[in-house]
């Protein structure tokens, strides 16, 4: 069904009101307190919206069966901070970058990238919506190895616009899912470059892959990149630790070049742990399961 524009605008507009409130209303306090501030409107929004909750829970329980109802809602609700906290941060980037002291950097996959940049190679580094994924780019940044990022364009123009502003000011190219992405991320690659792209979104024309015990949709693009360019594959992740305002920066070691297939299960098997130890942390509402 197709709206006129000026509705479809004021459509946009009605949705970005809670976000603009929320991060508007808190604009004079400190970085942490308003990081806080959206994250916990967000966990109210999660444990007390039906149809958020709803989804939720129909991908929780796919992964954790026997969850009681009390530990479900309150793992909704911790899921909507930590979310909330990543958004403001991204949409907040250049601030956020400054805080390297809050960034505990570890595990062998940034020597493997230091040792491909020394060679003029490029690399592709392998994460999903967990954490804060964009802490990655923002240590690799202030190391000088800048890593573009994948990224699908958002429908509400209000989100799209704040979101790629976020986005870009962590690092260059930016590539929209699709085939002139695809053109421009092999031509970067190519050059020497770094990309950063999530794998854990559903890709329909990609292989059925275990993720968390259940076959899910799975891109095979980074590991047949990897292998066509023989350029490093490297799981990396950006984990909330303490009160959520330090990060255990973690690029494990690169995935051994095999098949497309093998990498890709190796990769889902590496963020599958990290959901496991800190099920608050993944972003349950990609409906990672739909259609597999």
């Amino acid at each position: 069904m197709m709206f006129p524009a000026s509705l479809k605008s004021t459509w946009h507009h009605v949705r970005y009101i809670p976000l603009w409130s929320a991060m508007t209303m808190s604009r004079w306090r400190k970085f942490d307190k308003r990081s806080r501030a959206l994250g916990n409107a967000v966990g109210w929004a999660m444990r007390w919206f039906p149809p958020a909750r709803r989804r939720f829970e129909q991908e929780v329980l796919r992964v954790y069966p026997d969850m009681p109802r009390e530990a479900r809602l309150r793992l909704c609700r911790d899921m909507g901070r930590n979310m909330g906290r990543t958004l403001f941060e991204i949409y907040h980037s250049t601030e956020f970058q400054t805080r390297q002291d809050r960034f505990d950097v570890s595990g062998p996959g940034l020597a493997a990238l230091e040792r491909a940049q020394a060679a003029g190679k490029g690399a592709i580094i392998v994460s999903g919506h967990f954490g804060q994924w964009d802490a990655v780019r923002a240590v690799l940044k202030s190391r000088g190895m800048e890593t573009g990022a994948v990224y699908r364009p958002q429908k509400n123009r209000h989100y799209q616009r704040r979101l790629l502003a976020g986005i870009e000011a962590a690092g260059l190219p930016i590539l929209a899912t699709g085939a002139v992405g695809t053109k421009g991320l092999v031509r970067h690659l190519r050059k020497g470059g770094i990309v950063a792209i999530l794998l854990d979104e559903k890709y329909a024309e990609g292989a059925r892959l275990p993720f968390l015990g259940h076959d899910a949709m799975t891109s095979l693009s980074a590991a047949q990149l990897a292998l066509r360019y023989d350029i490093p594959m490297v799981p990396a992740y950006g984990t909330r630790t303490g009160d959520g305002s330090r990060f255990a920066v973690s690029f494990e070691e690169a995935i051994p070049h095999t098949d497309s297939l093998t990498m890709t299960g190796a990769f889902n098997d590496s963020l599958s742990s990290r959901i496991l130890a800190d099920p608050d942390q993944w972003y349950w509402m990609l409906r990672r399961w739909k259609g597999a």
